[in-house]
């Protein structure tokens, strides 16, 4: 499977962006499709993961009420819709999906050592 992220971009504070994950060459893995997002000199961090098999859901406490997942089967793509985006939402933000099912917690299904395939990343930049 190959993810493609793509829709970042410079945005002012308090607006939206929607991140678009295409996958090609396969499924995204229902068992689990997650965003994450990483910084210079830090590790990579879960955004928002959901498993749609079973409902799990987990998303940071820095992006509750702001952040949501949505999800077109038809065209084998995810979306992130950000809104009210803040200067510390500035990040590489990628896609990934796991090869196999993702157990455990909530906060388990959003390790990003947890998944295999991952998108190449897009830039989100929140500033005035």
């Amino acid at each position: 499977v190959q993810l493609q992220a793509s829709g970042g971009g410079l945005v002012e504070p308090g607006g939206s962006l929607r991140l678009s994950c295409a996958a090609s060459g396969g499924h995204m893995n229902s068992d689990a499709i997650g965003w994450f997002r990483q910084t210079p000199g830090k590790g990579r961090e879960g955004v928002l993961c959901i498993n749609t098999s079973d409902g799990r859901q987990y998303y940071a406490d820095s992006v509750k009420g702001r952040f949501t997942m949505l999800r077109d089967t038809a065209k084998n793509t995810v979306f992130l819709q950000m809104n009210n985006l803040k200067p510390e939402d500035t990040a590489i933000y990628y896609c990934a999906t796991p090869r196999i099912a993702v157990s455990g917690t909530n906060y388990n299904l959003c390790r990003p050592e947890e998944y295999y395939y991952w998108g190449q990343g897009t830039q989100v930049t929140v500033s005035s």
